[in-house]
């Protein structure tokens, strides 16, 4: 090989190494150049799904948001966003205010064992009963404004009462018997009432509820949340003195069995101390 050829063989060389090079140089600015724009794209979409996060878990709650819309009251109410629930013949002298949380298990034990007996008295006529429900047990607090943190049974519950109560008086009376009934009423820690399909199940064993296409879609559509709200900001800011359930008030008196601060419990102990406030 001529020392010429020689000469130009490692020019050539060299300018197809310095080719390479460039390329070398070109491939990895543009892996570098990824690298960053993946990185940025990474800590945006952390920063977006944070800022998610915190608003997600800034939002009120459904109830929290029901606390502040417009109250629609059911049918065969009146008072102040229909929470004055009367129930009985207009011949009756005398209202018996009946207090209950829905989720109440002593409320559905005194249902179980005196609810006839009231239920009697009222197609008697012997007196009329006020309804006015709480949700205490849920952790509610509505006279201060707050929500609790201990389920949304007793609300959902008094919302679907709201919802028969809007189908008729009798419609009301009959569910409530049921939600209160050993087949249906859970245990004070299970809270099934927060499920809609579970109200309306206890509603299909209601003749005048399982038919009824109002009551399932005010039940769906939480068209008495608000309603059960102020239904238990009446009994958390009530004038009787009650401070549980159940509790029975006639004439301004809480009604106790005969040396206790405890409500009736039997049929017996309930028709002595009633029948004594009727003769009051």
């Amino acid at each position: 090989m001529s020392k010429r050829n020689s000469q130009s063989a490692k020019t050539a060389a060299r300018e197809r190494l310095r080719v390479e090079r460039e390329r070398e140089a070109k491939r990895a600015k543009a892996r570098r150049q990824i690298v960053v724009a993946c990185s940025v794209v990474a800590v945006l979409a952390a920063a977006g799904g944070i800022g998610w996060a915190v608003v997600q878990a800034n939002k009120p709650g459904h109830w929290e948001a029901v606390k502040d819309e417009k109250v629609v009251a059911p049918a065969n109410t009146t008072g102040k966003d229909g929470t004055t629930v009367v129930l009985g013949k207009d011949t009756a002298k005398k209202t018996l205010k009946v207090y209950e949380d829905p989720r109440c298990p002593v409320c559905a034990q005194f249902e179980q064992t005196v609810g006839a007996t009231v239920k009697k008295d009222i197609d008697d006529g012997k007196y009329k009963v006020q309804f006015v429900g709480g949700t205490f047990i849920d952790g509610d607090a509505l006279g201060k404004g707050t929500i609790g943190s201990r389920g949304e049974g007793s609300k959902n519950a008094m919302s679907a009462l709201g919802a028969a109560l809007d189908v008729s008086p009798e419609a009301f009376l009959e569910y409530k018997t049921a939600l209160y009934s050993a087949k249906w009423h859970p245990e004070e820690t299970t809270d099934k009432f927060k499920n809609d399909d579970y109200l309306i199940k206890v509603a299909d064993t209601v003749p005048a509820l399982k038919s009824s296409a109002k009551f399932r879609t005010a039940v769906e559509n939480g068209t008495y949340d608000a309603w059960a709200l102020a239904m238990s900001k009446s009994w958390d800011t009530n004038k009787d003195g009650v401070t549980g359930t159940p509790s029975f008030v006639m004439d301004g008196k809480v009604l106790t069995t005969p040396g206790s601060q405890n409500p009736p419990m039997t049929v017996d102990q309930y028709n002595s101390v009633v029948d004594a406030a009727l003769k009051g």
